[in-house]
Parts: structure tokens; C-alpha cells; sequence
């Protein structure tokens, strides 16, 4: 695997060192050692898969609240997505910031997302999957997002109306903790 920092601390995209031939290739996905050669966290609890049918649907932006703040591992497997991360740790120094980046089944990218940050994607294809390794059981009382087009973050989302589920479409604008 090859590791590259993001500009948001914590956060990094996992590419695979893919080993080609005749047959296509092999790629290894997922390992502790090298998870753990880079500082990050690699407890593993649960493993999700989302289908999206529609191109232009929205999902995010989510967290868990403490005590029950996940690492995700996001990977798109089929079709392709525009995801995206904002760092929402007070105490961060890129805190507010975000970062986006395609992944796609054919790019084989992932992305690492420390605790602490909100999530989610648009799909810029249909019937998209994506996978979901994290570091925390779902606890739905801990469930948190924020609106997807919140000025504070001024994410330039590839699309202007997606698809929203109701509860995407209903948060309210961040309220960012005064800094000292």
C-alpha cells in the first residue's frame, strides 16, 4: 500500500501497489503492520457496504459522538464517488477544513479518517458501492452530521442539487466552538 498525507491533520488516502500480470492484479487492501508503521489506528470492528442506485445522491455528512468516535477506512468498489472529510476536532490545527478526492472501483483508492471528522460523499455514477471499515460499533444515539453545503466549510461539491434522504437535508449550519 502507499500512504499520502492530506493537508488535514491525521487524515490520508491509501493507495494500492498493485502487482500486475496476465491475469490483471493483486493488491493488498488491508494490513495492521502497515496501518500501524504509520501511527494510525487499527482496531477493526465492523465492516459496512452502502449501494447507492442513483449518480448525484448525497450521503453525509456523519460522525459518532463521543464515547463512541470511529476511524474509517472508506474504499468505493463499484462505480465512483466524490468524498469528502471535515476535520471537527476543536483542538485540531485544521480544524473546520476539509478535503475531498474521487475514489473508484477502477482507482482502488481509500480513504483514512481519523475520529473526530464528519463524512460523506456524492456518487458520480450509478448503482455505486461503497465499503466502510471501522473502528467502532454504529451506535445510533451517537449519530451526528451537519448540512452538506454549510458555508463554514465552502466545499465545492461536482454537483449543486444531489439526491438527499431526509435527514441529510435537514441538519443545521455548524456551529464552530469559539477558539481561546
Amino acid at each position: 500500500m502507499i500512504f499520502m498525507p492530506t493537508h488535514l491533520a491525521g487524515a490520508w488516502v491509501v493507495d494500492l501497489e498493485r502487482r500486475e500480470d496476465d491475469r490483471g492484479f493483486f493488491a493488498r487492501a488491508w494490513c495492521r503492520r502497515e496501518f500501524e508503521s504509520k501511527g494510525l489506528d487499527t482496531r477493526l470492528v465492523q465492516c459496512s457496504i452502502s449501494r447507492t442506485e442513483r449518480r448525484g445522491t448525497l450521503r453525509g455528512m456523519h460522525w459518532q459522538a463521543e464515547p463512541h468516535a470511529e476511524v474509517k477506512l472508506v474504499r468505493c468498489t463499484r462505480g465512483a464517488i466524490w468524498d469528502e472529510i471535515i476535520d471537527l476536532r476543536p483542538d485540531s490545527p485544521t480544524y473546520t477544513r476539509h478535503f475531498g478526492l474521487e475514489l473508484s472501483a477502477e482507482n482502488g483508492r481509500a480513504l483514512y479518517i481519523p475520529e473526530g471528522f464528519a463524512h460523506g460523499f456524492v456518487t458520480l455514477a450509478e448503482d455505486t458501492d461503497v465499503l466502510y471499515q471501522m473502528s467502532e460499533f454504529y451506535e445510533p444515539a451517537a449519530a451526528r452530521g451537519v448540512r452538506w453545503n454549510d458555508p463554514v466549510f465552502g466545499i465545492a461539491w461536482p454537483v449543486t442539487e444531489p439526491i438527499l434522504h431526509e435527514r441529510d437535508a435537514s441538519y443545521r449550519d455548524f456551529a464552530p466552538e469559539p477558539t481561546a
